[in-house]
């Protein structure tokens, strides 16, 4: 059943050139249940990553531009009433779909950026006392600019800690950015893309990742290194419970990827950084710079021995 996933990888890297493995680590985040966060600057194909990701596994896709006069009844609904039933009637917001796009969710005031915290954890909406499930699967892509671009507004550490990675997409190599020079409209491609898998297969397939087995030994490394983190030496907070779950998580999706049935300590070494540098804030950094961490994720991973 992950077979699907490398021709969904194929499929996206037609339209997003040169970027295999934010693809590659993108797939794995979705086939581990989490959501995930695209920081960078704007221009390098954030918004088309996302939108192929949701079109080649054909999932319902709604997008969300985030400004800061958007209101939370913007994206989750809102009730109104009407006069010929003689009540209030729910109307849902673009929330209620499988694949949210959070287009530049740092322009969002706090207040509208909270209001995605039940429904990227409990999988629903509480609108006026009423609580309504969300469709399965549920995911939200959201991008981001960077911090210090005007009009952003930094997001919590509640919120980062939602996200299950964060990648950076980064500029193109000379190579790919003329294949984009030369090649088609990548918004033309878009529109031909067809769907590689079912919504039941990726449900069944994210089911089947309780079968990749991590041995204790392999936990014992990922708590070594979830404890290094709350030495107080390098980070202002340590990693958390949570954040040490979708880490292994995100390794087992990882390993599935790979064609194993059982995560290697180099599954971890590789989803350490997407995972846990936006969940980390440096000890000596002003607040809200916990984007800033990636080095010091790297100088954990050195410090704590397989």
């Amino acid at each position: 059943m992950f077979e699907k996933l490398h021709v969904a990888a194929r499929q996206v890297n037609t339209v997003v050139v040169g970027k295999d493995r934010q693809v590659r680590l993108a797939l794995a985040c979705l086939l581990a249940g989490g959501h995930l966060l695209i920081d960078d600057v704007p221009g390098v194909g954030k918004t088309t990553l996302a939108h192929a990701l949701a079109l080649t596994l054909g999932l319902k896709f709604n997008r969300v531009q985030f400004t800061s006069d958007l209101l939370p009844a913007d994206v989750a609904g809102i009730s109104v009433y009407e006069r010929e039933k003689n009540a209030f009637v729910f109307h849902p917001g673009p929330i209620f779909t499988q694949v949210l796009l959070a287009d530049e969710i740092n322009r969002a005031t706090p207040k509208t950026q909270s209001g995605l915290l039940e429904a990227m954890e409990e999988r629903q909406v509480t609108v006026d006392g009423v609580t309504r499930a969300l469709p399965e699967p549920f995911f939200v892509i959201a991008t981001q600019n960077p911090s210090h671009q005007v009009g952003t507004f930094p997001l919590p550490e509640s919120q980062l800690d939602r996200f299950l990675m964060c990648l950076s997409l980064g500029y193109p190599d000379p190579a790919a950015e003329r294949a984009l020079l030369l090649g088609d409209d990548r918004r033309a491609m878009l529109k031909s893309i067809q769907p590689v898998m079912r919504p039941e297969e990726l449900l069944e397939a994210q089911r089947a990742l309780r079968r990749i087995h991590a041995s204790p030994k392999l936990v014992d490394y990922l708590q070594s290194l979830a404890q290094a983190s709350r030495s107080g030496q390098l980070f202002a907070e340590g990693l958390s419970p949570r954040a040490a779950l979708a880490l292994l998580q995100a390794a087992r999706a990882w390993a599935a990827l790979e064609g194993r049935d059982h995560v290697l300590p180099e599954d971890i070494q590789t989803l350490l950084v997407p995972v846990c540098a936006h969940r980390l804030r440096p000890l000596k950094s002003a607040h809200g710079m916990a984007m800033a961490s990636r080095e010091l994720v790297l100088q954990l991973q050195k410090s704590v021995p397989v």
